[in-house]
């Protein structure tokens, strides 16, 4: 028995040590702006941005894992925690976009897109690989306002994530298996103010996770991806598309359908809004490249004036 407990200390605290690297990426990056969209509002219990210090809870086969980058002089110092914490490690590089190729891309094209271009040359298209993660938390943003969706992803992982170790600057948590994911009782779906259509297709989505992760990581494109993904019931273009930015740092994924993005492409581009298939036409000399496109616009600051109302919240927990 001394031995199994001394085993299981010594375990514990390989765990609870840190592990370190630092990355030097061959290209120009701006940290906060190439990962910054992985997180899902400022209570994301998955992603923190502390200061300087991006903070990510993360599911490895493993177990759970934390990750904090910090980036300094050119290069990325990593540090990771718990069970995965190698593996996590091992993610970095895509995370600061090793595998974001513009080859071919023109920003010279537009004005301003040339503008924005020059003045970020860090933006980068960031990489997880965590297809699931990515699937469910596109899922619960489908039809609902931003602030109903992210208080669904913090209610629901951190209530069936598993806790991130290490010093975490606030209690955070790495998102549930897909296998859990599809054991959420009713009652949890409904106080995390998820509708039904959502959260079915979450559990059915979760029923085959294992496969679409396979079928996704072997597919060939994008375009293939997003055939194997809009081939789940109640997954369309949209969530697709939400999908692949986050999880296979897809440069040409458009959000076809987003209640805002083609008013938001149609002002920059033409100065005007537009809808979805004048943002594609709009976006059509840039094939292959739209979803850079897109984050260039969103960095650029530029938004069209908002006058009608804002989409009010459906509480549908009171029926």
């Amino acid at each position: 028995m001394t031995l199994t407990a001394d085993a299981g200390a010594a375990g514990a605290a390989r765990e609870d040590a840190a592990q370190e690297t630092v990355y030097r990426p061959s290209h120009d990056l701006d940290l906060a702006h190439t990962v910054g969209v992985l997180r899902r509002g400022g209570t994301d219990p998955t992603t923190v941005i502390d200061g300087p210090v991006f903070w990510r809870a993360v599911r490895t086969p493993l177990g759970a894992a934390t990750l904090a980058l910090r980036a300094s002089g050119g290069e990325v110092r990593a540090t990771a925690w718990g069970a995965g914490a190698a593996e996590a490690l091992d993610r970095v590089p895509d995370l600061c976009g090793a595998r974001d190729d513009a080859t071919g891309f023109d920003a010279s094209r537009h004005p301003l897109i040339a503008e924005v271009a020059r003045r970020n040359p860090g933006l980068r298209l960031t990489r997880t690989d965590e297809i699931f993660d990515a699937l469910a938390g596109a899922i619960l943003e489908q039809k609902v306002t931003a602030v109903q969706a992210f208080g669904a992803w913090r209610f629901l992982v951190s209530r069936f994530g598993e806790r991130a170790p290490g010093p975490t600057p606030r209690p955070m948590f790495a998102p549930p298996a897909a296998s859990v994911w599809r054991t959420i009782p009713s009652w949890s779906w409904h106080r995390a103010g998820v509708e039904p259509p959502q959260s079915k297709t979450i559990v059915r989505s979760a029923e085959r996770g294992d496969r679409i992760e396979r079928a996704v990581r072997a597919a060939d494109d994008g375009a293939a991806a997003e055939r194997i993904l809009t081939s789940l019931p109640g997954v369309g273009a949209w969530t697709s598309a939400e999908t692949r930015i986050r999880a296979l740092g897809d440069p040409d994924a458009v959000s076809v359908g987003d209640f805002h993005l083609a008013h938001e492409v149609g002002y920059v581009l033409a100065g005007a809004r537009t809808d979805d298939d004048g943002m594609l036409e709009l976006l059509a000399p840039w094939a292959g490249h739209r979803q850079r496109v897109i984050r260039l616009i969103y960095a650029s600051g530029v938004k069209e004036p908002r006058r009608g109302p804002r989409l009010a919240p459906e509480n549908h927990r009171d029926r």
